[in-house]
């Protein structure tokens, strides 16, 4: 059985946040980037949040076969 894992990293005013998740809970990190861009403590912004976001769905729609967009993406 090969599962692979994906690493999703930013590092941001000092702090590194790293994600580790599988295809199987990307929706759960989805939520968690949310969580964390809703969190004051925190550096991380729901600007932060969306362009991870971003790289995950693209990662999924990779992962499934579909045309990616032909447009350069960054971060």
């Amino acid at each position: 059985m090969n599962r692979s894992v994906n690493v999703l990293a930013l590092v941001k005013d000092g702090e590194r946040y790293v994600f580790l998740y599988d295809h199987n809970s990307a929706s759960e990190l989805l939520q968690t980037l949310g969580r964390y861009a809703a969190d004051p403590e925190l550096s991380f912004s729901w600007y932060d949040a969306a362009v991870l976001s971003q790289k995950v769905r693209r990662l999924q729609r990779q992962a499934a076969g579909e045309p990616t967009s032909s447009f350069r993406e960054t971060a």
